[in-house]
C-alpha cells in the first residue's frame, strides 16, 4: 500500500509539472506577441500591465521569470551623459602653499575648503545641524528701528555696558 501511495504522488507531481510547463509555454506565447507588438521595447512590468489590460491575470514575477527563461528582454534606458566636460586646455590652479598646511603661527597660511553643511533641524545642537552663516538665536537681541527724526541712526544695537 505504501508503494501505491508513492507512485500516485510521483505521478501527480509529474503531471503538475507538465501542466505548469504547458501554462508557461502558453504565457510565453502571449508575452512574445505583446513584446513584438511593442517593437521589442517592453520589459516585464509593461508586459505584465498589458496582459492585465487584455484580461489575463498573471503575477508580475511569473512574467519576469518566463521572460528570463526564454531570453526575452526589453530595451533598457541608457545612462545619462554628463553635460559638463572639463576643459582639457585649461591650466590647473597654482598650488600657492606647496601642499604644506601646517602654519608656524596663526594667520600665515589661510586655506579654505567648501564643505556641505546640512540645513539646521529644529531643536538640534549637533555640529551636523549647524548652518552657515550662523542663524540668529532667540537669545541674541534684534536691532530695533527708530524713526529718522528721533535719532540719526536707523538701528541701535545694545552694547555690552548697557543693561
Amino acid at each position: 500500500m505504501r508503494g501505491w501511495y508513492r507512485r500516485t504522488k510521483v505521478d501527480q507531481g509529474e503531471a503538475a509539472r507538465r501542466a505548469r510547463q504547458a501554462a508557461d509555454d502558453a504565457l510565453a506565447h502571449k508575452i512574445t506577441v505583446v513584446h513584438i507588438a511593442s517593437r521589442h521595447t517592453y520589459g516585464a512590468p509593461r508586459i505584465h500591465a498589458e496582459l492585465r489590460r487584455l484580461g489575463r491575470r498573471v503575477n508580475r514575477k511569473r512574467v519576469a521569470r518566463v521572460m528570463r527563461e526564454r531570453d526575452i528582454r526589453g530595451v533598457t534606458r541608457r545612462k545619462r551623459r554628463s553635460l559638463t566636460r572639463p576643459d582639457t586646455k585649461a591650466k590647473p590652479a597654482p598650488d600657492l602653499i606647496g601642499r604644506v598646511f601646517h602654519a608656524e603661527r596663526p594667520g600665515t597660511r589661510l586655506v579654505g575648503d567648501i564643505a556641505y553643511l546640512p540645513p539646521r533641524r529644529a531643536g538640534s545642537t549637533s555640529p551636523a545641524s549647524w548652518t552657515w552663516p550662523p542663524a540668529r538665536s532667540s537669545a541674541m537681541p534684534r536691532p530695533t528701528t527708530t524713526a529718522p527724526s528721533s535719532s540719526s541712526t536707523l538701528s541701535t544695537w545694545p552694547t555690552a555696558g548697557a543693561g
